[in-house]
């Protein structure tokens, strides 16, 4: 069998694009491959039949560094990399595409896995399990930053938490929006519902492989999910840590009210208008008032402090 077609497009223009399938691929396709990769508005992967070929869109996120988020080491966020095909039984077209941050997908180690004579199917197999595994590699990548964030969570500003817990949160909803359709579109291969007009382009034994990297994609749901719950846990435990300081600083206000509470009451009992009080005949009552507010306070703070309170 011959060599397999695969043509490699990066940040193609459109005189490549039409001299790579001229005057076969539908103006939606078209569009979808010419159409820039921009950051929160990614196209929502998929896999159709066209007719006469089958067009693909998927997204490969990646893990980058990002030193201007969470705290002062930096942290890392999440971008995209889209990689388009347009397949039929001869040839593999794919576009790659650059995000804003980092490079485009590398495909040196799919093309190397693909073998002499293997067919069109088994080759789109392969960059689909390339993308299946960036899933789990970013899975692991946000249980070990989630990890980070727990063991820092008694250790950084508050700001700081909340900071962090907002850019996973907010990951992990755009991861979602993304995992779930591609799911859904190697689903659509398993089940042998995209072939050709003319011909099987994903005979069963290719549909069997396309399990492999669609139980992938279940394992990657799993864990995204269990990392939802861990950092719902982290979130939770923070606003109880929050609310503890709060008690705290609650308590120290109220004995400092009450610290002030028995001199007040004491200057105020002297300072009453009335002609007879023992102590005003006397000539240490002066003295003895200010012994009376300092035994008075002392013996608060040594009651609070014992209390816990300051």
């Amino acid at each position: 069998m011959a060599e397999l077609e695969w043509i490699d497009l990066v940040d193609p223009d459109d005189a490549a694009l039409e001299g790579s399938f001229p005057d076969r691929l539908h103006p939606s396709a078209l569009d979808a491959l010419r159409a820039p990769l921009v950051h929160d508005d990614e196209p929502r992967p998929k896999l159709v039949s066209h007719g006469s070929y089958v067009f693909g869109i998927f997204l490969v996120p990646k893990v980058v560094d990002h030193p201007d988020v969470g705290s002062d080491d930096g942290a890392d966020t999440i971008c995209y990399r889209e990689v388009d095909m347009v397949l039929d039984e001869d040839a593999m077209l794919t576009v790659r595409k650059t995000p804003e941050r980092g490079e485009p997908f590398p495909v040196d180690d799919v093309r190397a896995a693909c073998r002499r004579g293997e067919s069109t199917g088994m080759a789109a197999y392969r960059l689909v399990d390339a993308v299946a595994e960036g899933f789990l590699d970013l899975v692991d990548d946000l249980h070990e930053e989630i990890d980070r964030l727990e063991d820092n969570v008694e250790h950084w500003r508050n700001e700081q938490v909340r900071e962090r817990l907002s850019h996973l949160r907010h990951d992990m909803l755009h991861i979602r929006r993304v995992l779930g359709p591609t799911r859904d579109a190697v689903r659509r291969v398993v089940d042998d519902r995209i072939e050709l007009s003319d011909g099987e382009l994903f005979p069963h034994d290719v549909e069997l492989h396309f399990g492999d990297a669609y139980d992938k994609l279940l394992r990657a749901t799993e864990g995204l999910e269990s990392a939802q719950d861990l950092i719902s846990g982290v979130r939770d435990y923070h606003l109880a840590k929050i609310s503890n300081e709060q008690n705290e600083v609650m308590k120290r206000l109220t004995a400092i009210a009450s610290m002030v509470l028995f001199p007040t009451f004491i200057v105020g009992l002297y300072g009453q208008n009335f002609r007879r009080i023992p102590e005003l005949g006397w000539a240490q009552g002066y003295g003895f008032s200010w012994l009376l507010i300092i035994v008075t306070t002392i013996s608060q703070l040594v009651w609070f402090r014992r209390k816990g309170w300051i």
